[in-house]
């Protein structure tokens, strides 16, 4: 078995993760990262698919033991299934009905570990008229509601990356359903099957947005509201130098202070709960930010009340003091990424490993015997089913 002596809040936990992108190797790195032993496997033959790099900038695979198998020889299904007796959790994100088809349904895994928590991840459900379609984030935040809210007025809607549907919607939810089941197993000792869809993920997330609009106090266009870009004092505006600052001071008394050290009259303080005012306040604060660099800016805002940071890139993300000093970034071979969330303040993540080649031959042998008896791993040698 996998060591169960390593560092992090779930050192000892066992997951196997088949082949996939998005969210289920998301959800696959947020336990790793977190001290989980997690096995990936996958297809002899790479098949192209989502947005094509060199393996190492693959950052999501990180932390974990990769093996190829070519799942349409049944000896190789068995090895999994084989590999399933001892492990906690299964992460697949495959359309459904795949997972039945290669034998690994979720009858048939829980029939020979009936504590293992079967992980499922797809954007419409494993049911439902649209279950069997192909569809990508931008679809699944369209049919939720969300993305019809995002954007800025008179523009049309815009796919704020794929943050919300694939991995807040989906990863993040399917790792939250994975935990909530390895706890109810404490209690009931069985496993049971995680349905996480990314339409359910975002519709969940958009809680708080649906109770506004049911209330009248959020407005179908998009633009207008107080935390859509429709209020000055919640935006972003251009600086001397072409690059952007953000300011959100809601609370009176927040956007006071950034009215003073923008050096505009106090009173415009007034305008802020009047919609009508709106422009000409966007006005004033465009002017404003206008005279001096998005550097200059932060040397005089940044650290204060006015409820203000720099729009960074990527690249400069990891050089910010702030970040530094957290160590939300950190350097892997050679790549800046970010480091292991949340913190915990006994169970430390463990050292972050970088994304790795699938092992094969003897190294793969090497790797399932820590999961697999003598007898097993002999089999799989003498069926050349690890190249």
């Amino acid at each position: 078995m996998p060591d169960k002596t390593a560092g992090g809040a779930l050192a000892g936990l066992t997951v196997i993760e088949m082949e996939g992108i998005g969210p289920a190797p998301l959800a696959a790195m947020l336990l790793a990262d977190m001290g989980a032993t997690v096995l990936r496997i996958q297809r002899r033959e790479p098949v192209e698919q989502g947005i094509q790099r060199d393996l190492r900038f693959n950052l999501l695979l990180r932390n974990r033991t990769t093996i190829a198998l070519d799942l349409k020889q049944p000896d190789a299904v068995t090895l999994v299934l084989d590999l399933l007796e001892n492990a906690d959790v299964l992460i697949e994100g495959f359309r459904p009905g795949v997972m039945e088809r290669l034998g690994l349904g979720p009858d048939v895994c829980l029939a020979r570990n009936p504590r293992l928590i079967f992980g499922r991840v797809t954007g419409w459900g494993q049911d439902g008229p649209l279950a069997q379609s192909a569809g990508h984030d931008i679809n699944y935040l369209a049919l939720t509601g969300a993305l019809d809210a995002i954007g800025r007025q008179g523009q049309p809607p815009t796919p704020p990356l794929a943050l919300l549907g694939d991995f807040a919607g989906g990863g993040l939810y399917l790792a939250l359903g994975i935990l909530a089941a390895l706890l109810e197993r404490t209690r009931s000792g069985q496993g049971q099957v995680i349905d996480a869809a990314m339409v359910d993920g975002v519709a969940s997330l958009s809680t708080a947005f649906f109770g506004l609009a049911a209330a009248g106090v959020w407005r179908a266009e998009r633009g207008v509201n107080l935390i859509d870009s429709g209020a000055p004092f919640y935006d972003v505006y251009a600086c001397r130098d072409g690059r952007y600052v953000s300011v959100g001071p809601l609370e009176r008394k927040f956007f006071e202070k950034l009215l003073a050290l923008l050096d505009l009259p106090p009173a415009l303080v007034q305008q802020q709960s009047d919609r009508a005012q709106w422009p000409a306040l966007r006005q004033h604060l465009s002017t404003a930010f206008a005279q001096r660099t998005r550097d200059e800016w932060c040397a005089l805002l940044e650290g204060t009340d006015a409820c203000f940071a720099p729009v960074l890139s990527f690249e400069e993300a990891p050089a910010h003091a702030h970040m530094q000093a957290r160590g939300t970034f950190i350097e892997i071979d050679g790549v800046s990424q970010p480091a292991a969330a949340p913190r915990f303040s006994r169970s430390a993540a463990p050292p972050i490993s970088p994304v790795a080649q699938p092992l094969r031959g003897t190294a793969a042998l090497v790797a399932l015997s820590q999961w697999l008896s003598p007898a097993q791993v002999d089999r799989a040698q003498s069926l050349g089913l690890l190249g």
